[in-house]
């Protein structure tokens, strides 16, 4: 449904397939690394909201559902011209109404925090944020009866289950959307998978995440083996400041860029610490 504030004229309504070169321009203008095809997929797997003004979009919004427990939030932009008239919060309180009763979760900006915390966010952690091109990657060899292979169609079913023992909170549906556009491998132990990594293209080369494994070495090994399918090119990857990566990644030159706030309202996911998440899918889906 459509509203209208007439001091402002300003119009908010549910994205539409045809918003997303738009909304490119606005995370253009906000210097954020999204390409159009970007939106598109992030769009086709959530739903969202945008701001306009005269028939401009000024603001974008998106939100997905991981189950009936959780969802997360994300791609918040307000134009810069047209911030610091209550968009931003305007089009987040779509989102919440969107989400229901869902626990929801957020990686913050310092501009943005300030006003997910007024609507009952909390700060649980941080996401760091790694980027870079490597010329000569070095090779992490898997442990000693464990390989690396491509992800089977037979192997969706346990990757659904081991992302969602990592992350707390079912990702099958999101999974197999990511499956549709990235390149996948896990660690095969005589059939038993003890991880699983994807690489997609994104932004200004590809983002290598989500990463599920068994600990930080399996993760740096199937990492290593992507970076190796992409020398010379750009890549970006996110970690959860808990997974013991980042010095690793400084230093083989994936450079720490950025540490977004993770934030919560509501209660946070409990993963099982017997498999854990080693890079997001992305700070927005998580």
């Amino acid at each position: 449904m459509e509203t209208q504030n007439s001091k402002t004229e300003i119009t908010y309504r549910r994205m539409l397939e045809s918003d997303h070169p738009a909304a490119y321009q606005l995370s253009q203008a906000v210097r954020w690394p999204h390409r159009l095809e970007d939106w598109q997929f992030l769009h086709r797997v959530g739903s969202g909201f945008v701001a306009e003004r005269n028939g401009q979009p000024i603001g974008t919004a998106l939100c997905w559902s991981h189950g009936d427990d959780y969802g997360s939030l994300g791609m918040v932009i307000v134009s810069p011209e047209a911030q610091g008239n209550g968009i931003g919060g305007e089009l987040m309180n779509r989102l919440l109404v969107e989400l229901g009763e869902r626990n929801t979760l957020l990686c913050a900006t310092p501009a943005g925090q300030p006003l997910y915390e007024r609507l009952g966010f909390k700060a649980i952690g941080r996401i760091h944020q790694h980027q870079g091109t490597i010329v000569q990657p070095e090779v992490v060899a898997p442990p000693a009866g464990e390989s690396i292979r491509p992800i089977e169609s037979d192997d969706c079913p346990r990757l659904a289950e081991l992302a969602a023992r990592a992350c707390g909170m079912p990702r099958a549906t999101l999974l197999n959307s990511l499956l549709n556009v990235s390149e996948g491998i896990v660690l095969d132990n005589d059939g038993e998978l003890t991880g699983f990594a994807l690489m997609r293209r994104f932004g200004r080369g590809y983002v290598i995440g989500p990463v599920v494994a068994l600990d930080a070495d399996r993760a740096k090994a199937m990492i290593s083996y992507l970076i190796g399918l992409c020398v010379d090119s750009f890549v970006r990857i996110d970690v959860p400041d808990s997974c013991e990566l980042s010095p690793w990644l400084n230093e083989i030159g994936l450079v720490q860029v950025d540490t977004p706030v993770v934030m919560v309202r509501g209660e946070p996911p409990h993963a099982d610490p017997s498999m854990r998440q080693f890079a997001v899918s992305g700070q927005a889906i998580g």
